[in-house]
C-alpha cells in the first residue's frame, strides 16, 4: 500500500440558495472538495465518503507544507488509496466539506451577504439531510449521476444512510460504519452538556466572538474532553491510562493528578485551537435532529421502504456511543423490506473511536466489499 501523496482541495462556488429543513435558505454559499483517483469512463465508480464532527474533505493523502514537505494524512488516510480498502487504483474517491463547518465550506465564519458581517450564530441550523442535499449538488456538477457507494463513519455514517433514503436511485451501496439510526437520549444529554458549555462561556458574546478577537477557549475544551471521553472504552482507557498519577503521589489540589485528566486536557486544548465554537453548536444539533424513522411513527422498516442500495454495515462491540445494537436494528430493517445487507460486527477495543483504527478484521471486511463492487463494475464493462 502507498500514500496519495500530496493532495490539493477545490471549491465550488453555488448561486443558486439551498433550502434547508428549517424552511432557511442557505444563499450563495461554496464547497471545498478533494477528490483522489481516476473517474472511468461511464462515471461508474466514484464513491463519495462523508466526514464524522470534527473532520473534513481532507479524507486521504498529504497536503504540503510551505516548504513543499508532506504534512499530517487525511482523517482516513488508512481507508483511502492505491492498494488500501477503498482502492483509488480502482474507485475515484470524492470527499466534501459540509456546509456549517470551519474547513472551507461556508459557515458560521464566512460573512452573510445580507450584511457582509460573519453569520456567527445566525448561520441557519442545518441537518444531515440538507448537507445531503448539498452533496447531491456538488455531484451533478461533477457529473456523476449515480455513486458507486457512499460511505461514512459516525456522522458520516448518518449521511451515507440519509443518501439511501432521500436518493434511493443514485447509489449503488451504502456503506454505513459505527453509526445509528437516530441519537438516543443520553447521546443527546452529552451533546446538550457540551454545547452548555460553549454557550456559557463569557468569551462567546452570543456567537460574535470573531468581532471581539476571542475564541470561546473553555468551553469549547470542555466540550471536546466530554466527546472524547464518549469516543473511548472503558477497557481502552484502562488500557491506555489506568490510575496513573502524573507524579508521585497526590497533589491535594484541582490540577492534574491523573494521566487520563492530562490527556484529556490536552485534546481540549488542541480541538479549541483549531475547531470553530459555533460550527460545533451546529454539528451537534444535527447529530441530534437525525432520525429517519420519526415520520414513520418511529417504525424504521418502513422508513426504509424506499432504500434500493445493497448495504454493508459495520458496528464494534465496545462502541458504547453508537452500540451494535443500533446497527443490528437497521440490518433487520432492511431485511424486513428483503434488501441486501452484510454486516460485520467487531471485536476491537477502541470504542467509538474504532472506525478510525485498523484492526484487520474491520479493513479486510472493508477491503472485501469494495473488491466486490469493483468485480460487478468490471462486469459490466466487459
Amino acid at each position: 500500500m502507498t500514500s496519495l501523496g500530496i493532495v490539493t482541495p477545490q471549491t465550488m462556488h453555488f448561486s443558486t440558495p439551498l433550502p434547508l429543513q428549517s424552511g432557511a435558505l442557505l444563499a450563495d454559499y461554496s464547497l471545498v472538495y478533494e477528490t483522489y483517483g481516476t473517474l472511468n469512463a461511464t462515471r461508474s465508480n466514484a464513491v463519495l465518503v462523508c466526514h464524522a464532527l470534527n473532520a473534513s474533505h481532507h479524507v486521504a493523502g498529504m497536503y504540503a507544507d510551505a516548504d513543499g514537505n508532506p504534512g499530517d494524512p487525511g482523517w482516513w488516510d488508512n481507508m483511502v488509496g492505491p492498494g488500501k480498502p477503498l482502492d483509488t487504483d480502482h474507485f475515484f474517491v470524492i470527499g466534501v466539506n459540509n456546509p456549517g463547518s470551519c474547513f472551507g465550506s461556508t459557515g458560521p465564519m464566512h460573512p452573510d451577504p445580507a450584511t457582509g458581517k460573519p453569520y456567527g450564530a445566525r448561520f441557519p441550523v442545518i441537518t444531515v439531510e440538507d448537507w445531503v442535499q448539498a452533496q447531491a449538488r456538488l455531484a451533478d456538477a461533477l457529473g456523476i449521476a449515480r455513486f458507486a457507494a457512499v460511505m461514512g463513519g459516525s456522522l458520516g455514517g448518518m449521511q451515507a444512510l440519509a443518501w439511501a433514503l432521500l436518493f434511493p436511485a443514485r447509489l449503488r451501496h451504502c456503506v454505513v460504519v459505527a453509526s445509528t439510526p437516530r441519537l438516543s437520549a443520553q447521546n443527546i444529554a452529552f451533546n446538550d452538556v457540551a454545547r452548555q458549555a460553549i454557550l456559557t462561556d463569557p468569551d462567546y458574546h452570543g456567537g460574535d466572538f470573531y468581532a471581539h478577537g476571542v475564541v470561546p477557549k473553555n468551553g469549547l475544551r470542555v466540550a471536546r474532553m466530554v466527546g472524547h471521553i464518549t469516543y473511548l472504552s472503558d477497557d481502552d482507557m484502562a488500557e491506555k491510562f489506568g490510575r496513573d498519577l502524573r507524579s508521585a503521589d497526590y497533589q491535594f489540589d484541582f490540577g492534574v493528578d491523573f494521566e487520563i485528566e492530562s490527556y484529556l486536557r490536552y485534546q481540549g486544548d488542541k480541538f479549541a485551537r483549531y475547531f470553530d465554537a459555533n460550527t460545533y453548536l451546529l454539528i451537534t444539533k444535527a447529530l441530534d435532529y437525525f432520525d429517519p424513522a420519526r415520520a414513520f411513527d418511529g417504525d424504521l422498516t418502513r422508513a426504509f421502504a424506499g432504500v434500493q442500495a445493497e448495504f454493508l454495515l459495520v458496528s464494534f462491540k465496545t462502541d458504547w456511543r453508537f452500540a451494535p445494537e443500533r446497527s443490528r436494528e437497521m440490518v433487520q430493517a432492511l431485511v424486513n423490506n428483503r434488501r441486501r445487507v452484510s454486516y460485520a460486527e467487531i471485536d476491537a477495543p477502541h470504542g467509538h473511536d474504532a472506525f478510525l483504527q485498523d484492526d484487520p478484521r474491520y479493513m479486510n471486511a472493508v477491503r472485501a466489499y469494495y473488491q466486490k463492487i469493483q468485480a460487478a463494475l468490471e462486469a459490466e464493462h466487459a
